[in-house]
């Protein structure tokens, strides 16, 4: 491809909008085109590369026994409705009515058009266990798009879907999966982190996540370095530190004027934030919701979600507070009746707290559970924080971002059973199909390249997936031996197969040499008349600073020889 037919501009300015190293490098290469809030085009290189990742997890899908088909991204909207995950989903499932007012969704994923195709295609055991998957358009209207392809409404995903008789064979098929994940990734020049993730609105008993470490990452990551325990801050488990240990006191009321928050509180009767209990409001599928938890600690919404068996959770608003006839700022467990009070086990840790009165500018001291006041539900629904206890060996845990590059889940039976997905197993009794979902974002994926490879200067593409493996850069294209040696390798190189993008612009070295930075072609090829002189090619690899010359007759095996490196 000669850049100067090459469609899509490099851009001098980052733009300001682009709040990650991805988003910013890929705008200002002039890969991709905001269309709208989390809709973008793909230009000719940055779709290059994303058909050879695309090409990489064909490959390897079809290599574990994956078959890949292809279903429609309209979906009636009864088949969510039947599994319950409309409700799941919430606003982030796009819907639509046809012209005879029929509900239809996009697809923010496959499960139930796939387990129903599944019901109409498999009887026996016999047909058992099945691979089926398709790359395909997805869409689910997040709230706030952010960070270019990372966090988009419209996207491309692998989505396969495992089938088995047993919970055995699922395990045999989700290991499966996870290994050729680590092959995508390893072939991608992606280092991915495997982590235990919170299965969310997709549903299922386990899941994983892989991450790839990143400082843009907007997932947070919770491992210990002693035993590798990671997982995702929505999913990890901690000890909490204990206070010490104390005979409780009775019960005493204290006045606290001007005293409404944690640290306010704290600071006005001398005391630990972790000898404090805190008071947050949710609402939960339309239902006031009390939550108790320590007070140096926060609520991790998603655990309380999942424990609440909600489909929307929201944080109250003072309004709704005032309207139960809560005291906002001295709200207190202690007779509180009417009200779904749930509690987080870090009540447990300790004793003698101070707790809201119920009354304004009012709190209780030597406040114990369960002694002054009772739960509807005790739970784990903290969020897991660095330097505390790790739940498998009891080391300190430590915190790191990342960005998601691929979720697997065990998804069991649920959306079988409801879709009617059975077989008939060896004794003739029909039974529920096991599933598994597994699914990438190739847009997502791209990005995370990005955000592992690059200097200041641009991306640096691993060869596997780069747009091109070689930048022909002839400098001087007003010498006419430098121009006809350029010509003639372009051919030369195209006819052996080697793919090359030529900068056949008559540009400044500076120009030349910022845009290949730019792109991030893993091999630069260089022609000058200072090379011209001694009949040979300068050569460098972009992610070194080092380059060699080579011989103009020995060129491309040199080339074959760097890219087959």
């Amino acid at each position: 491809m000669r850049i100067s037919k090459l469609f899509g501009k490099t851009q001098r300015e980052i733009p300001a909008e682009a709040d990650t190293i991805s988003h910013q490098l890929l705008l200002k290469a002039g890969m991709i085109h905001q269309v709208a809030a989390g809709v973008y085009s793909y230009l000719p290189l940055a779709w290059r590369v994303f058909k050879k990742i695309e090409n990489i997890i064909r490959d390897e899908m079809d290599k574990v026994g994956g078959q890949e088909l292809m279903m429609p991204a309209l979906q009636p909207l009864e088949l969510w409705q039947e599994t319950g995950r409309d409700l799941a989903f919430g606003k982030g499932l796009f819907i639509l009515s046809d012209r005879r007012d029929r509900k239809l969704a996009l697809g923010p994923t496959h499960e139930e058009v796939m387990a129903e195709l599944v019901s109409h295609n498999v009887q026996s055991y016999r047909d058992l266990p099945l691979l089926l998957y398709q790359i395909q358009t997805k869409f689910r209207d997040e709230p706030r798009p952010r960070a270019g392809l990372i966090r988009v409404r419209e996207f491309t995903m692998k989505d396969l879907y495992s089938f088995d008789t047993d919970k055995d064979g699922l395990n045999q098929s989700y290991n499966k999966m996870l290994q050729a994940y680590q092959n995508i990734y390893a072939r991608c020049g992606l280092p991915a982190l495997l982590v235990e993730a919170d299965s969310g609105a997709i549903g299922g008993k386990d899941s994983h996540e892989f991450m790839v470490i990143t400082e843009s990452g907007e997932d947070e990551i919770i491992n210990c370095p002693n035993c590798q325990y990671t997982a995702n801050a929505d999913k990890a488990q901690s000890i909490k530190s204990k206070t010490e240990d104390q005979e409780p006191l009775p019960l005493e009321e204290v006045a606290t004027p001007g005293a409404a928050t944690i640290e306010q509180v704290s600071n006005f009767l001398k005391v630990h934030q972790n000898h404090t209990l805190k008071a947050v409001f949710y609402v939960a599928d339309g239902k006031l919701v009390f939550v108790v938890i320590r007070g140096d600690i926060e609520v991790n919404e998603v655990k309380l979600k999942n424990v609440l068996h909600c489909s929307e959770l929201r944080l109250a608003s003072e309004a709704e507070v005032i309207d139960a006839g809560i005291v906002a700022g001295s709200a207190s467990p202690i007779g509180m009746m009417g009200i779904n009070v749930v509690a987080d086990e870090s009540i447990t840790s300790g004793a003698n707290f101070i707790a809201g009165a119920n009354k304004p500018d009012t709190h209780f001291r030597n406040v114990n559970y369960p002694r002054d006041f009772k739960v509807n539900l005790l739970a784990d629904i903290a969020r897991a924080r660095a330097g505390e206890e790790c739940p498998k060996c009891g080391d300190k845990l430590s915190s790191t971002r990342g960005i998601e590059v691929g979720h697997i889940f065990k998804l069991g039976t649920f959306i079988s059973q409801k879709l009617g997905a059975f077989f008939i197993d060896p004794n003739g009794v029909s039974r529920p199909i096991v599933m598994g979902s597994y699914g990438i974002g190739l847009g997502r994926l791209l990005a995370a390249v990005i955000e592992q490879n690059h200097d200041d200067k641009g991306i640096i593409w691993p060869l596997a997936i780069a747009p091109y493996p070689i930048y022909l850069c002839p400098l001087y294209m007003e010498s006419p031996q430098v121009a006809t040696t350029a010509e003639n390798l372009y051919a030369d190189l195209e006819s052996q197969g080697l793919q090359v993008l030529y900068d056949d612009r008559k540009e400044s070295p500076g120009v030349k040499f910022n845009d290949a930075d730019l792109l991030g072609i893993p091999i630069r090829v260089i022609i000058s008349p200072r090379t011209m002189e001694t009949n040979s090619i300068e050569v460098k690899r972009r992610s070194e600073k080092e380059s060699e010359l080579v011989p103009i007759e020995g060129i491309a095996t040199r080339l074959e020889e760097l890219i087959k490196d």
